[in-house]
């Protein structure tokens, strides 16, 4: 298919999936159909793993909106068609450059629409969907608005109009095509601007020749300066984060037991809190140091051995912050955050890892960015796929302490946990409130049916 024929069917699809819907089926639907129309409108050439990768998470994760049809789930069907789009045309650049590029996209919409010569047939084609084009949809889109102008203008005018009875909101129609077309032209016909094509060297994973020349980072700095510079710092942060680790489990393992349910809750939080700013601020004076031919002096041995050093010390201080949340969960419970803490500190170690992994292997900052870009998108993915408010609902069930009336207003897809709860506790009120919730749920015009309520069945609860 060509562009523009790609344009016109999703913005009729769009029209056709989202009008008088809500968000559910129709955004998973939708993603499968751009993923697969993408694959195979897709040159061989641009075919890599990377791409198949992607074109399999944007199937998946169009499901997972399908099934869930949450903000999470949206987010990854989101990011999983825009890296795949961005693939399909680009397998040079680096997937970084999806955001200016796509942002830029966004930006320059206006101008980009009417550069007919760039998406639509020129003159001398001539076929069905110039004709289209020009004769129905340019004139169809002027008396829309032009209507739309004159109806505020003249009652009189109007009420020609609002005489009959058309049980089509041409207005909704309208803002669902413009959004469809909108969505669709950045989507299929979006441009690499040639400036941002320059900078693709600026994220390369390896040094070239030219950088590898030992020379001081700084005029002010001879050589020798940096270098003592860098060993004396990394000796006192070492210094300073060892006896940092010594402090901090002291706190959290030996005073912090005595605290209250609250206060064990605001300390971990802040005391995490402080663990992810230093791991970020450690990964930044390693990058500092390590930036450029810094990586490839022979004197510099010892400066490697200490940042080495330095990420290990850290990665020590992460494992002993994921403990005290673990001891965190198994007094308090579950939640949503103290899962994020899970996910934050995850990353953190691949973060260091990576560090590590640069300083010993000799790689460029940008090798870091590379790396974690596609480790956060992982993460997007796994909460999307799994149901946390399930497993969060299972695991505090088991607790004497549990907290019904949160589980009830504050996690998402428990019902079927919360069904067998209000039932074994006899709780009549909230189990017919819960049941409500769900018919009114399975009730739902098939497009904006979120297929979780669906796999609850209510004849197997009395």
């Amino acid at each position: 298919m060509k562009t523009h024929h790609l344009i016109f069917t999703i913005t009729a699809l769009f029209v056709a999936l989202f009008y008088e819907q809500n968000p559910g089926l129709n955004i998973g639907i939708l993603g499968v159909i751009v993923s697969v129309l993408t694959y195979f409108n897709t040159e061989e050439r641009n075919k890599t793993r990377t791409f198949l990768l992607l074109f399999t998470t944007s199937i998946i994760s169009s499901f997972a909106f399908a099934w869930y049809g949450d903000f999470v789930s949206f987010l990854a069907i989101f990011t999983s068609l825009f890296l795949l789009g961005f693939t399909s045309k680009n397998k040079e650049l680096k997937t970084l450059f999806v955001i200016p590029v796509f942002a830029l996209n966004f930006v320059t919409f206006i101008y980009r629409v009417f550069q007919f010569e760039e998406w639509l047939p020129q003159r001398k084609t001539e076929g069905f969907w110039q004709k289209f084009l020009a004769v129905v949809l340019i004139p169809a889109l002027l008396l829309l608005i032009f209507f739309g102008i004159y109806s505020k203008g003249s009652t009189h005018f109007a009420s020609f109009f609002s005489d009959y009875e058309l049980d089509i909101n041409l207005w909704e129609v309208f803002v669902f095509a413009v959004m469809g077309f909108f969505l669709s032209f950045n989507f299929f016909n979006f441009k690499v601007y040639e400036f941002i094509s320059k900078q693709s060297h600026y994220l390369k994973n390896e040094f070239l020749d030219e950088e590898k020349l030992t020379k001081p980072t700084y005029d002010f700095l001879d050589l020798n300066s940096e270098r003592l510079s860098g060993i004396a710092s990394f000796i006192g942060l070492n210094i300073l984060l060892l006896f940092f680790i010594i402090t901090f489990n002291y706190e959290q393992f030996v005073e912090l037991p005595k605290a209250t349910a609250n206060q064990l809750a605001e300390e971990t939080h802040e005391r995490v809190g402080a663990v992810i700013g230093s791991i970020v601020m450690a990964i930044v004076v390693i990058m500092f140091y390590f930036k450029g031919s810094f990586n490839f002096d022979k004197k510099a041995k010892f400066l490697k051995i200490l940042a080495q050093i330095w990420v290990f010390l850290n990665a020590v201080l992460v494992i002993s912050a994921m403990l005290k949340n673990s001891e965190y969960v198994y007094y308090l419970g579950l939640t949503y955050k103290r899962l994020g803490v899970y996910a934050f500190l995850s990353l953190a170690i691949i973060g260091l890892i990576f560090t590590f992994i640069k300083v010993n292997k000799q790689k460029t900052n940008a090798y870091l960015f590379n790396q974690m870009f596609w480790y956060v998108y992982g993460t997007i993915l796994v909460c999307s796929f799994i149901n946390w408010g399930g497993i969060i609902t299972s695991h505090n069930l088991k607790r004497e302490d549990f907290a019904a009336n949160y589980h009830f207003n504050s996690v998402d897809f428990n019902d079927k946990q919360l069904l067998e709860y209000y039932q074994k506790t006899n709780n009549k009120e909230m189990y017919k409130i819960l049941k409500d919730k769900i018919i009114a749920r399975q009730n739902e015009s098939f497009l904006s049916k979120v297929l979780y309520f669906e796999s609850i069945s209510l004849q197997d609860s009395k």
